[in-house]
């Protein structure tokens, strides 16, 4: 047992040692701080997009052009994301503007040039090296309600749209809400022919269109690249290839490929989306078909069907679909789309296959297919383009008791057809009586009853049948629809 005394002494040591309890505890802390700085423990906030550029001195005509276009570009690309901006260095916007000021860009379009270096998501240089090439939508507005389209490709480093290429070193600056990549080029707002440019699979249509523009009387490079709302259907240099079977652009006659090309055009913006929504159906193309009855201009129609793809006129399928541009939209194909007959259309047409039928292998001692082909005249047999065909669908080839033998099947399809001229529905009166191959007439009574575009009566007084679609314009003549069988009178 420990005395008084002890007892006292060991209270005191007690008392000492509390009393300097907080000096080891502050030195303990102290000392722990020191630790973590020196281990690099605090860690800076992360920059986004806009700080990031606002630190780099080579970046302040970016920054100083998202200050100063509408939008609120910097609250913008201050947001979560996450974006992927190319950004174009100071050289790239001296470039671009040359002589002028940021101030003579209107606010609206410098904001549509801004936004068309951004692209929604994180996407790495790594991830488009990896595809090679191909598209991403960007945040400017395009055609039809899209937003544009930006090419990327990677064979010689990673450029878009082929004007701008990630400077060395300057891929994958990392942001809090994205990645930058720096470029040497501003990307102008693409058109349709910007993008045929900036594709090498392009090259060849790149080729053509300059071809045809030769002519001091085309100039089909700047119409497509001028206002408007166009579908373009772009074949591949491939196509151009198999199209071409080793002969050259300067083979054909300029009139001739002005109208193939324009064979590609369509006036209005239809999406792969339409198309597919629609199933099939018929457009026009900006190609010229023949003049109708009163010399007036027409157009050629061009058939689409998406029950495999989505395929044009039977031969040329979409392989790159909806590429968006300020005023088109291009769909890339693997075939050229030559001037369609008659014929091209009744063959891309699953509805006319039972004509097909009738035409060849039901009458293989007429050359029907031959002679519907036809685009020339002063043929021996006297019958010759254009002509005006009243085609018959596979329902109404059904709802005959019986399909005839050849020499009177071979009777029945000549009454289906007008040569030399192309007759439009403008052109149809009520109770004209036109002639048809057979030597017989049909009557056309306007309007029509029902579902009916008009009435007809075949030459055996049959007043039942009905025109149910027309104009279907190919480059030797018209086609209208038929929902029954003409027949011929008994002779």
């Amino acid at each position: 047992m420990l005395n008084n005394k002890q007892k006292l002494k060991k209270m005191k040591i007690i008392s000492k040692t509390l009393r300097l309890l907080p000096l080891f505890l502050f030195v303990f802390a102290f000392q722990a701080c020191s630790d973590d700085d020196d281990n690099n423990i605090v860690v800076p906030t992360p920059q986004n997009i806009v700080e990031l550029a606002s630190s780099n001195p080579n970046l302040s005509s970016l920054v100083q052009a998202i200050l100063a276009a509408d939008g609120d570009l910097a609250t913008v690309l201050s947001g979560p994301g996450p974006f992927t901006v190319l950004a174009p260095t100071n050289d790239a916007f001296d470039a671009f503007l040359g002589d002028d000021e940021l101030s003579d860009i209107p606010t609206d379009v410098l904001e549509q040039v801004l936004r068309n270096h951004v692209i929604s998501g994180n996407i790495t240089s790594s991830t488009l090296v990896g595809l090679g090439s191909g598209y991403e939508r960007t945040l400017a507005a395009g055609a039809a309600g899209q937003n544009l389209s930006i090419y990327f490709d990677t064979t010689g480093g990673v450029s878009f749209n082929g004007v701008a290429n990630v400077v060395t070193g300057g891929a994958d600056v990392e942001a809090s809400n994205g990645t930058v990549h720096i470029i040497d080029g501003v990307i102008g707002l693409p058109t349709v022919v910007d993008h045929a440019l900036a594709n090498p699979a392009f090259s060849s249509l790149v080729a053509a269109l300059s071809a045809a523009d030769e002519d001091p009387d085309t100039d089909l490079i700047g119409t497509l690249s001028g206002a408007g709302t166009f579908t373009v259907l772009a074949p591949t240099n491939d196509a151009f290839t198999a199209f071409l079977d080793g002969a050259s652009l300067g083979d054909i006659p300029n009139d001739v490929l002005t109208n193939v090309l324009l064979n590609h055009v369509l006036g209005s913006n239809i999406l792969a989306n339409d198309l597919l929504t629609a199933g099939a159906g018929y457009n026009n193309t900006l190609a010229a078909g023949p003049n109708d009855a009163a010399d007036n201009a027409t157009n050629v129609s061009i058939y689409f069907n998406t029950s495999d793809g989505v395929v044009f006129n039977g031969v040329a399928t979409v392989v790159v679909a909806d590429v968006v541009g300020t005023n088109g939209i291009v769909h890339a194909i693997n075939a050229v789309i030559n001037i369609p007959t008659v014929v091209t259309f009744a063959l891309a047409d699953p509805n006319f296959s039972t004509l097909v039928a009738a035409l060849t292998d039901l009458t293989p001692n007429t050359d029907f297919a031959g002679i519907l082909s036809r685009t020339e005249g002063m043929n021996m047999d006297g019958i010759n383009p254009n002509f005006t065909v009243f085609a018959p669908t596979n329902d109404a080839f059904a709802a005959l008791a019986a399909v005839p033998d050849e020499p009177v099947l071979t009777q029945v399809l000549l009454h289906h057809v007008i040569s030399e001229a192309n007759i439009v529905s403008g052109n149809l009166t009520d109770g004209v009586s036109p002639g048809m191959l057979n030597g017989q007439n049909i009557t056309i009574n306007l309007p029509g009853t029902g579902d009916n575009i008009a009435d007809v009566t075949d030459a055996a007084g049959n007043a039942d049948i009905g025109i149910v679609a027309v104009d279907v314009q190919a480059g030797n003549g018209v086609i209208h629809v038929l929902n029954k069988v003409m027949l011929p009178a008994d002779e």
